[in-house]
């Protein structure tokens, strides 16, 4: 069964797009994910995704990939949509945040190990006073 990031990712990026807004992508680095590594902090960078920004944008089941300028440079960009940790709209922060993985498959992986009698043990997350609270469902 495929994981159902990639269509929730192209479904935020559109619902971004018909509203007028930025779509960004966060993004964990590592050795899979082709960016321009000067502009990685802490290990992660933030991508404008929006139609004016990106040439020959493809929103795939395995990965994004398009063309951008960083410093008035073009750089193909690839991200593996396991590395995807969150899409929003720049303008008002409203999307959707994941759980970043190196593949894909791990996340079919773990969700098909786990008994079919026991329900998923759920951690209690702390929730920060005034801030909005995201809730990852598979």
């Amino acid at each position: 069964m495929l994981s159902t990031k990639p269509y929730l990712i192209r479904a935020i990026h559109e619902w971004c797009v018909d509203q007028g807004f930025t779509p960004y992508l966060a993004v964990k680095v590592d050795a899979t994910t082709r960016v321009p590594r000067e502009f990685v902090k802490d290990g992660e960078i933030v991508l404008n995704v929006g139609t004016e920004a990106t040439h020959q944008l493809s929103m795939g089941n395995e990965e994004i990939s398009f063309q951008a300028r960083f410093g008035g440079k073009a750089f193909p960009v690839v991200v593996p949509i396991g590395r995807v940790a969150a899409i929003y709209a720049s303008e008002n922060g409203e999307g959707m945040a994941f759980e970043v993985t190196d593949k894909v498959v791990a996340d079919t992986v773990a969700v098909e190990t786990q008994p079919q009698d026991t329900p998923p043990q759920e951690t209690p997350a702390e929730r920060p006073t005034g801030k909005p609270f995201l809730t990852r469902v598979k």
